[in-house]
């Protein structure tokens, strides 16, 4: 009997033990059987049931063998006929322990899936809910990794452990059972001893071998993650001409799979060597002793039969041990890593009386205030300092400033990405650490500094902000951000795949479908992230007088680095590493003659050199998949 050879890759196990594996059974225990489902728990009843059912059936088959061979032995009797009710029950006794094997798998098929899905739901959900952190942090290619083997984790926990380990055991007291009440003890004796050393041994060479598992799934998480890495970041790579540089850091990462492997391969061999000792050794040790008997007289050529085929079948799923265990493992540490994002505390989380925003109609909008307001992604690195300012109700208000002054931070802080490290944001005075998350964020639409699409149709990342909407919907706010002619010259119109990440549109249109989105959303409050920067200034101005057309009547914030799309706010607000440096309308602070008149001059200056050297416009430069449509 060999050990199977199909050798997944196994996270690291060090510091691991009976109590993990306890712990991440009780987390799973409430997906098998949940209180409100009386169907699911019935069904895993029934299927228990059914296993036993099958043993006890599966252990009837070799005493049948023994009858027929005695009624068929010539040396102990004439044989008068065929026995044919016997080899009916012996036939009908395969079957029905194949059956109620099958039946077992069938009626528990709903429980394990229910299950899978349950864990994979709630891991999903979980994910969503912590905070851009641990997004800003996450290696994508290992994530999706740790997901996917926890849910496979899941599903061979529950086949092999449930339907091959509990029965096994529970064939092997039968066996034992039986051989203890029909014959002497030493047939019990050697049957459990040779199980005992078989199971023995493939478990300490098992564990031993762990250890080639560990980095063969280091190194396939490596590589996995280094591979996605890579083409996510396609045309970075291309840009320095570093295909080879990036073929080479992932061989490195097979190279190591590839050592590990070939070690594993080699101890199995050793394993499958052993476990062969022990089945001759037991069927040798236990046909002796048979043999035996018959010279003796005190056993029948059945019995020889009934000891052997007990051995024989008892051997069999034993043969799976190696692998079972070691997947089982496996198992249970790849789903207590997937749990264990599961116990990773969001960051961000509603407080327990958070009730929903109300935003007032006074205005069109709500407030927004800004009150001394502290934050550093970091606590060695501050990124705002005092911050203090309000967008009134249905007026707009532009922040401008050098890069890394901390523009896009307020953004983040408003739809509480984060949360203040100090003072506090509120709307219509509601403070935004006492209100739910989805009633803030459905309040606010924004239109991001990096537009990030998902890989679908033009129409489904418009109707993302209002899924089910209709198309004359849709092909309106297309048509306020300057988008509709553009995407109906594609000879799929709305239909049109935009690729990975929008990787098929340029920036000024992946940029027009964000404004199309948000439009769409038609929120309250308005948030204009350096909105327009990858649009051509004809673009800009025709996209610029519908913006503020539509954002009349709603509170608007303008995060900005082209001072020309601010001029006409409310207020401007000039933040200087972290702080407010200057505040008022472009006139005055034109007039002023600080940072922001500074800034205007010098990007004035730098408009004039474009336009005499005919710099092209951005929007210009499409991918060449939309050219070509």
């Amino acid at each position: 009997m060999r050990a199977r050879t199909a050798d997944a890759p196994e996270p690291p196990t060090a510091g691991r033990g009976a109590r993990h594996d306890l712990a991440t059974l009780r987390a799973l225990l409430p997906y098998l059987w949940p209180a409100d489902r009386l169907d699911l728990k019935g069904r895993v009843v029934l299927a228990m049931a059914l296993l036993a059912a099958a043993k006890v059936v599966n252990v009837q088959v070799p005493l049948l063998l023994k009858q027929i061979f005695d009624a068929l032995d010539t040396t102990q009797h004439q044989v008068i006929a065929v026995p044919i009710a016997l080899l009916v029950g012996y036939g009908l006794a395969r079957v029905l322990a194949v059956a109620f094997g099958e039946l077992r798998d069938a009626v528990f098929a709903r429980v394990g899936q229910h299950a899978i899905r349950g864990v994979a739901l709630t891991t999903f959900r979980h994910l969503h809910r912590l905070a851009l952190r641990f997004h800003l942090e996450r290696q994508t290619g290992g994530l999706s990794r740790v997901i996917e083997r926890g849910t496979k984790g899941i599903e061979f926990l529950l086949t092999f452990m449930l339907f091959n380990v509990l029965p096994t055991l529970l064939e092997i007291a039968l066996v034992c059972g039986i051989l203890l009440y029909k014959y002497e003890a030493s047939f019990a004796i050697i049957t459990f001893f040779a199980v005992a050393g078989y199971i023995a041994y493939t478990l300490l060479v098992t564990e031993w071998r762990i250890k080639y598992r560990r980095r063969m799934n280091q190194s396939d998480e490596q590589a996995n993650t280094r591979a996605i890495d890579s083409l996510l970041n396609y045309e970075t790579v291309k840009y320095f001409g570093n295909e080879e540089h990036e073929a080479r850091r992932f061989d490195q990462a097979l190279q190591r799979y590839e050592r590990a492997a070939v070690q594993s391969k080699v101890s199995l061999s050793l394993l499958n060597i052993g476990q062969g000792f022990f089945v001759g050794a037991g069927v040798v040790a236990a046909m002796v002793l048979a043999a035996r008997g018959i010279v003796d007289g005190t056993l029948g050529l059945g019995d020889l039969v009934l000891i052997n085929a007990f051995l024989l079948q008892l051997y069999q799923p034993l043969g799976f041990l190696g692998f079972v265990y070691r997947e089982i493992k496996q198992s249970l540490v790849d789903m207590e890593r997937m749990f264990h994002l599961l116990d990773k505390e969001a960051e961000i989380a509603d407080a327990p009386d958070a009730g929903p925003l109300h935003i007032s109609d006074a205005g069109g909008g709500g407030e927004i205030t800004f009150d001394h307001v502290d934050f550093g992604y970091e606590t060695n690195r501050q990124i705002l300092r005092d911050v203090t300012f309000t967008v009134p109700a249905g007026k707009t208000v532009a922040v401008v400033g050098p890069s890394g002054a901390g523009k896009s931070t307020l953004s983040r802080l408003l739809f509480r990405f984060y949360d203040v490290g100090a003072g506090a944001i509120r709307i219509d005075g509601q403070d935004l650490r006492e209100v739910t998350q989805t009633s803030l964020r459905a309040a606010i639409g924004a239109v991001p500094q990096d537009t990030v699409l998902f890989n679908d149709t033009i129409r489904y990342n418009i109707e993302y902000a209002k899924p089910g909407a209709s198309f004359d919907e849709v092909t309106r706010v297309a048509r306020l951000a300057n988008i509709h002619d553009f995407i109906a010259s594609l000879p799929d119109g709305y239909d049109t795949m935009v690729g990975e990440r929008g990787l098929k549109l340029s920036g000024g249109e992946k940029q027009r479908v964000a404004i199309a989105r948000m439009l769409l959303k038609a929120p309250p409050i308005m948030v204009f992230d350096e909105a327009t920067s990858a649009l051509d200034t004809q673009t800009e101005k025709e996209i610029q007088a519908s913006l503020r057309e539509l954002s009349q009547n709603h509170t608007t914030l303008v995060i900005a680095h082209r001072l020309s799309t601010v001029v006409d706010a409310d207020e401007i607000l000039v933040l200087e590493a972290g702080r407010v440096a200057e505040r008022g309308r472009h006139e005055t602070l034109l007039a002023a003659d600080g940072l922001y008149a500074q800034m205007w001059r010098r990007q004035q200056e730098n408009q004039r050199v474009a336009e005499q050297i005919g710099t092209p416009s951005r929007d210009e430069d499409r991918a060449p998949e939309t050219q070509g449509a």
